[in-house]
């Protein structure tokens, strides 16, 4: 999947293996000195009865927005403990909704995060989360 189809500034890539948020989104990130930034452009599918999108996709967005900067380019997996989020404002179809991610503390198997999204420079739901890494696991011999 490419960026500028759907639309989305240069920069920005796409995750590929998670076929939840392909079938949802697609999402894009681009990583920073601090976590990341994340792009989306909803379609009408992603709206609620009251046309705007709906807060369940806002935030697997944010899910994935936070996910991203907790593990960044390491190529560990990893799997949301806790999530909590405010929603601050509504997302029409067909917006640019750019994601920020930044890790507050790392410990050895937990990421502490916080995250925004955002609509024309405004807010429209901010969020923390805890996220388990997931390191590989040594294969058994046989």
């Amino acid at each position: 999947m490419r960026a500028a189809d759907l639309d989305i500034p240069a920069g920005f890539e796409h995750w590929a293996g998670d076929p939840a948020e392909d079938h949802i989104g697609p999402f894009f990130f681009r990583f920073t000195a601090n976590g990341c930034e994340t792009a989306f452009r909803p379609r009408p599918h992603n709206c609620n009865s009251g046309g705007n999108v709906h807060g369940g996709v806002l935030m697997s967005f944010i899910d994935y927005t936070l996910c991203i900067a907790a593990i960044g380019d390491s190529g560990e997996h990893c799997v949301t403990v806790s999530l909590n989020s405010e929603f601050v404002d509504g997302v029409p179809p067909g917006a640019l909704v750019l994601g920020e991610g930044e890790v507050v503390r790392r410990t050895g198997s937990m990421v502490f995060t916080r995250g925004k999204l955002s609509v024309d420079g405004r807010p429209v739901l901010i969020a923390n989360a805890v996220i388990k890494r997931l390191r590989p696991q040594p294969k058994p011999d046989r």
